[in-house]
């Protein structure tokens, strides 16, 4: 039986001149503004436009480019390598290609029997998750293949493995550069508005699971969650890494960063953690900065998403949170599998 597996990312610029409509397509999503076709393109343009010279020199810093397609194509290689058979792996980026569209036209030229949709997010929000499937759905149509999702895996024990791996070796490493002080873990997160969280979006509450699970396994007695990556006037959800890098700077502690929702490097690792905060932590005195490497293509994650994978491919829609029957409770109506309140 030939099965296709679709890895949804973010996507990111190739090319320094594939900055500008990079941005473009991602504020062009209805998803991020919700507005009429017309109004919100023009509005993307000028938000794009407006943000291009300080992207411009985010990725300048890393080559001028995201490496994010790379990484994902890694991942893609362990995976189809993992599941073995007839399976093979393809990547539908939304905001940059291979976009979704494209990634379709391939899933329909290999005529797959299955096909099972698989964010490499693993914290559902209708921003993220959410609109990768609203695209692939627009997209795929003429596929005739049997097709599951996996919506979330945010307390899969081979995610929280792979994270506590890491988490441990820093630990260490950060214990012997902050002369022998116990370091504060700071799981940080990208960032929503608030208002995103207020409608029903239920990625805070699975953070904080993701967090509280690492930081069970390693018995953890000083971490919080904080968030970063904060764009725009409106008001984001926190504590974010800034503040918590300020009382860690009182409070004279090293300090452990752990990216709990980014499985790939890219700007908001490799920029904002490695340098911008990084720098941060020096101004303010932090005896030791050590930020834990995403999960990547390590051997756990991979044999995670490979259990995903069979789960959703045996019982389809009933493994969708990694778990059957669901994860999020009532309230987080925004979940497409949230139980009626």
């Amino acid at each position: 039986m030939k099965l296709a597996v679709v890895l949804f990312n973010l996507g990111g610029p190739d090319r320094p001149e594939a900055i500008e409509p990079f941005l473009f397509n991602l504020f062009n999503d209805p998803a991020i503004i919700g507005l009429p076709g017309f109004p919100r393109r023009i509005l993307a343009r000028l938000i794009s436009r407006r943000r291009l010279a300080k992207a411009r020199s985010i990725y300048d810093r890393i080559g001028g480019s995201s490496p994010l397609l790379e990484e994902s194509r890694a991942q893609a290689a362990a995976l189809e390598k993992r599941l073995g058979g007839e399976a093979r792996v393809f990547i539908a980026m939304r905001y940059w290609h291979p976009m979704t569209d494209e990634t379709a036209a391939e899933v329909r030229a290999f005529d797959p029997d299955q096909v099972v949709l698989l964010p490499l997010y693993p914290q559902f929000s209708s921003l993220t998750t959410g609109s990768s499937l609203a695209a692939w759905r627009k997209a795929a149509a003429g596929i005739g293949a049997v097709t599951s999702a996996v919506c979330c895996y945010p307390e899969h024990p081979d995610l929280i493995r792979a994270h506590a791996e890491l988490l441990r070796a820093a630990i260490g490493e950060v214990e012997v550069k902050g002369g022998g002080i116990g370091p504060r873990v700071l799981f940080s997160a990208h960032g929503l508005p608030e208002r995103t969280i207020r409608r029903g979006d239920p990625y805070q509450w699975q953070v904080e699971r993701t967090a509280a699970a690492i930081a069970g396994t390693l018995f953890l007695a000083d971490w919080t969650v904080c968030y970063q990556s904060r764009v725009g006037p409106l008001k984001w959800i926190g504590p974010g890494i800034g503040d918590e890098l300020k009382r860690a700077g009182k409070d004279k502690v090293p300090v452990v960063v752990v990216p709990i929702t980014f499985v790939s490097e890219h700007s908001e690792t490799l920029v904002e953690l490695d340098m911008v905060y990084r720098a941060r932590a020096e101004e303010l005195g932090i005896p030791a900065y050590v930020r834990v490497p995403v999960v990547g293509a390590g051997e756990d994650f991979i044999g995670g998403l490979a259990e995903l994978v069979e789960a959703a491919r045996s019982g389809g829609q009933a493994h969708a949170c990694g778990r059957p029957g669901g994860l999020c409770p009532a309230p987080f109506r925004l979940c497409p599998h949230a139980p009626e309140a």
